[in-house]
Formats: C-alpha cells, structure tokens, sequence
C-alpha cells in the first residue's frame, strides 16, 4: 500500500485525488470515488442555490462515510452564489476537507476555514502562488501541469518540472497532476515530491462517470494528439478535446468576435446537453493530453487499485 503524507492526513486508501470538474463531480459520481479508495472532490459550483447544495450534502452521507472534500469555486461565472453560502452548509453538516481554486486567493474566506477547523486545499499555477497561499494558512497546495484537461493557468508549464519546483518551494503536502492517466504517472509524481495524485480526464472514462456513453467512447478513441488549446483570447486558457466546438471556439477568437457570440459556443450549458444527450461536438470538452493512456472503461474501484498496484511496481523495481 502506498503511503503519504496525504493519505495519512485525509484516511484514505490510495494517494488519487479526483478532480472537481464542472456537471460531473456531482454527490453521487464523489461518493463512488472516495468508496473505491481516493478523495473525491464535490464541485460546489453545481448547484446553484443552498438548499440544493444541501440536499447533495445529505446524498453524500447517505452513500458514503468514507473522507471527501468540496471545492469552493472562485473563477467567474455568469451565475454564482455566494460561496458563504456554500460554507454554511458545509459547518451544518460537520465537512472538514475544503478545496479552492481560482485566479486569487480566497483572503476573505481563508479565516471562516480557520474558524471551522477546516483542512483547506487551494489550486494554484505555479510556486509564486503556491508560497503566497502557505503563507495565508493554506494546509496543501495542489498544482497541474500543461498537459491537462480544462483550464492550465498561465504558466504553461509541464508537469515534469511544475510539481518538483512547487514541492521545493513550500513545507506543505503537494498534491501533483497534469495527464496522470495510470500507474506509471502516479509513480512519477510521487517520485517528483508530490504526496498524492490529482486526476480529471482518465476518471471520465469509467463505468460510475455520469455522461453519454458516446462521449466515453469518443474520449476512448482519442489520442494524445487529439486535444487543443481554447479561450486564450479570454485569458481563461482551457485544453478541450479537438471537436467542433473547440474549432469553432477558436475560429471565432481568430476573428476577434465579440464576447456574447463566442459565448454562445463555450457556454456550459452546451457541455451539460452534450454529457446528458451524447452529442460530441455539441459543447466545450475539457480533455487532457492523458487521454492518449485511456485504453478501457473500468470501474473507479479497478483504476485505484491497479494505479497503485502499478505504481508500487514501477517504484520497487529498482530497489534491491
């Protein structure tokens, strides 16, 4: 079994953390990942009121004793509670694991955290931030390289080299990612420094993932040359699968077209309609170079399992 500093902290059974992703990371698809070992990570951004967010609290409990977080969404959105509200929830029902990530700190928020005995995870591009959030109290930094799916930050830098600077930079757990799709990438981050493994594209394409199976077959059937870069114009950089939609998008930054009309393609309303109906090219589709490793359609449970098996492995291999 493997063992760090993460799974110590959190009591969990395997250093695979999943990704908060936007439709996806519901309670149901959250509880399945912390069952079958990691942290799953509720995207708090789905819901979009408190008693929603409530009655998904209470599906976790019922479907899970097992550790979990929720992430605490600080980009800007066309429509966006108050992320106190979110918080309240949180304290009513006890939850200790919360995760942040945006393009600041949450300096508002940080000493609700503090007051609740929260353990805070922030998201963040690079060491400079990283630093920054350790100094504010943050208790893990997570950070992903280039490679992966959805938003890259601004730093563009891979992996390889993104995840030790950061783990020399600061004293707290680093959590590492940017296309870890199997055990050979969950053995390099944790060679590279990190504690644990955090992962978005690979977990889409398992049996508990909540969208059409046409999109798992699609995401099964691309390669690592199958994704590009999208709303640079933006300042909101995104790796998306290479589909109509993601063309489209760029064809109209290249046109300088005004913001409304490039929003009518990236909108996620586009991207829930294509996860529920299964058309592929009907919205944006955050996708990491990672999809290239993606070659089955497992359970959560047998992807844990066999990453750190794995990964165990590939790190034993060379000590005699």
């Amino acid at each position: 079994m493997l063992k760090t500093k993460i799974t110590q902290r959190f009591g969990i059974r395997h250093p695979i953390v999943g990704g908060a992703m936007m439709w996806i990371s519901r309670a149901e698809y959250v509880a399945a990942m912390s069952e079958a070992g990691g942290l799953g990570i509720m995207a708090s951004a789905n819901y979009k009121s408190k008693d929603a967010f409530d009655e998904a609290i209470v599906r976790m409990k019922a479907l899970t004793r097992k550790p979990y977080g929720v992430n605490i969404n600080l980009f800007p959105a066309m429509t966006q509670i108050d992320n106190n509200d979110y918080i309240d929830v949180m304290a009513d029902h006890g939850l200790k694991i919360v995760e942040t990530s945006g393009h600041h700190a949450p300096e508002e928020l940080v000493g609700r955290f503090k007051d609740l005995g929260m353990t805070w995870i922030h998201k963040c591009v690079g060491a400079r931030y990283a630093k920054k959030v350790e100094d504010m109290g943050a208790d893990v930094v997570t950070v992903v390289g280039y490679e992966n799916g959805g938003a890259t930050g601004r730093l563009d830098i891979g992996t390889m080299v993104l995840v030790p600077v950061v783990v020399d930079a600061v004293k707290v757990p680093v959590i590492g990612g940017g296309g870890i799709s199997d055990g050979r990438g969950l053995a390099a981050v944790l060679a590279l420094g990190a504690e644990a493994v955090i992962m978005g594209t690979r977990l889409l394409i398992t049996q508990e993932a909540p969208i059409h199976d046409n999109i798992k077959k699609a995401l099964l059937g691309a390669s690592e040359l199958d994704t590009m870069l999208v709303m640079r114009s933006l300042n909101a950089t995104h790796r998306v699968l290479a589909n109509e939609a993601a063309k489209k998008c760029v064809e109209l930054e290249e046109a300088k077209a005004e913001f409304m009309t490039l929003y009518e393609v990236i909108k996620g309303e586009n991207a829930k309609q294509m996860y529920d109906e299964g058309d592929v090219d009907k919205g944006i589709l955050a996708c990491g170079q990672g999809i290239g490793l993606a070659h089955d359609i497992p359970t959560l449970k047998e992807l844990f399992d066999r990453m750190a098996a794995e990964a165990e492995e590939r790190l034993g291999r060379f000590i005699k």
